[in-house]
């Protein structure tokens, strides 16, 4: 260990760019096991590890790091798969620049160790070689409710699972997953990734009711009286407007039904979004704005522009998805916000108008008189979520001002058989904290129910 100054930072390889824009591929290779002992033995096993305390999941990350060092993935297995409901996820989808690798001792002066590619082999790597994941037999007749299957959900009913209780999830798509399966694209996260995970905890003794929405084809009533607990993990997917003129134009769309039309596709089902050979213009500066970009760029758009309030340095999403944006092709306006969107005679969009930005005592201001026009033929909204108002709980729980649903420190309700985690309680956050929510309701729980 400790070898940081003869060994650089090197991440995986990526697919050239020219190959990645004409496929869904995922664009990042995995680490060769010589290469991933390598970088983890870069790891300088900090006394008081910051890696550790930044990531909301607590992961033994220098520990790990060290049993791939020492060549001992079995160890590295079964410690990441500990604390951590689908780590190979995680090292897919994580903000590693913003948590665990943002706070490595390593970022100054050396490059941070690579933890989310070296969390991502651990797994890939360990599930080749047939390493399982501990689960065990269900003990007892208590049975849990989950409502939602993303990741939230799946994180109540892995730690569930591994307690030994029954556990029913109802999700009213097709496919379990969420966020993971209709909103990360597949060049990020592949599907049959997230899908293995499902199967894994089937296997187990999930009881998986899809394409079933609480409170329309079941009432909820009829849930709380047939569970001894419920855990609601229903996420934040209300996409929010700018509220502006004609922001609901033929060819306007919010994000996440721009992503799920093409992840729909992809499936081979319906979708009634077509970028081919259009002008499209994202406006927005995170990970949803740039996993549009990336879309519509493999959609092959004509161009592809994205627009945002602030500078360059102030987006608010993993560095890593931005520069891959620019190699793909696409082009930023920074400190440009739409004043309307600007449509022909049939309200089909023809371009937005938007007016310059600049930063004053940290605040975003208008300049006045700067008004121009960027071409487009199809505008997406990526501005962030809220939440959808969930009738069905009404009588049961309380909802906070912006209508999250309010939880104690073990995440209970006012009712305390009915818990709550994820975005359902703090809006749209990162995979990792609905994880970290899902284990520690899970805890709770099973605290309840013993």
């Amino acid at each position: 260990m400790q070898n940081f100054i003869q060994i650089k930072r090197i991440e995986p390889g990526k697919k050239p760019v020219n190959e990645r824009v004409n496929s869904y591929e995922e664009i990042y290779n995995l680490y060769k096991s010589d290469e991933a002992a390598s970088q983890a033995g870069r790891c300088v096993q900090c006394g008081d590890p910051y890696c550790h305390t930044r990531c909301p999941l607590h992961n033994y990350i220098p520990f790990w790091l060290k049993a791939v060092n020492e060549g001992d993935l079995q160890k590295a297995f079964y410690l990441s798969n500990e604390s951590s409901p689908f780590p190979e996820i995680m090292g897919r989808v994580c903000p590693q620049d913003r948590l665990c690798e943002g706070a490595c001792t390593l970022n100054d002066g050396y490059g941070a160790v690579t933890i989310g590619s070296i969390e991502k082999f651990i797994t890939e790597e360990g599930f080749k070689k047939g390493f399982e994941v501990n689960f065990k037999p269900i003990k007892n007749d208590k049975k849990v409710a989950v409502i939602g299957s993303g990741p939230a959900g799946l994180s109540v009913a892995t730690f569930l699972l591994r307690a030994g209780i029954a556990v029913d999830v109802y999700e009213k798509e097709k496919r379990a997953g969420g966020l993971l399966t209709y909103g990360i694209p597949n060049f990020k996260l592949d599907k049959s990734v997230v899908q293995r995970r499902v199967d894994m905890l089937i296997k187990n003794g999930m009881n998986l009711i899809t394409q079933t929405t609480v409170g329309k084809d079941i009432s909820f009533d009829e849930i709380y009286e047939k569970y001894d607990a419920i855990f609601v993990g229903v996420g934040a997917k209300k996409s929010r407007m700018p509220g502006i003129e004609n922001e609901n134009a033929k060819n306007a769309y919010p994000a996440m039904k721009f992503l799920v039309n093409i992840q729909n596709k992809l499936f081979g089902e319906k979708c009634d979004i077509d970028v081919n050979e259009k002008k499209v213009l994202v406006i927005g500066g995170g990970d949803t704005a740039m996993d549009c970009v990336r879309t519509a760029i493999r959609e092959k758009a004509l161009k592809v522009s994205c627009a945002y309030r602030r500078d360059e340095k102030s987006m608010p999403g993993s560095k890593k998805e931005f520069y891959n944006a620019k190699e793909e092709g696409a082009k930023f306006i920074f400190n440009a916000t739409p004043k309307r969107v600007i449509v022909n005679e049939n309200n089909e969009v023809i371009g937005v108008e938007m007016l310059k930005t600049e930063i004053k005592d940290k605040k975003v201001q208008i300049i006045p008189n700067s008004e121009f026009i960027i071409e487009c033929d199809v505008v997406i909204f990526a501005l962030g979520f809220s939440h959808q108002k969930l009738e069905f709980l009404e009588k049961y729980v309380e909802f906070d001002k912006w209508g999250a649903i309010k939880v104690d420190k073990n995440y209970q309700t006012k009712d305390k058989k009915i818990f709550a985690g994820g975005d359902a309680i703090r809006g749209a956050d990162l995979v990792v904290t609905a994880a970290r929510d899902g284990r520690e309701a899970a805890k709770a729980i099973y605290n309840l129910l013993s």
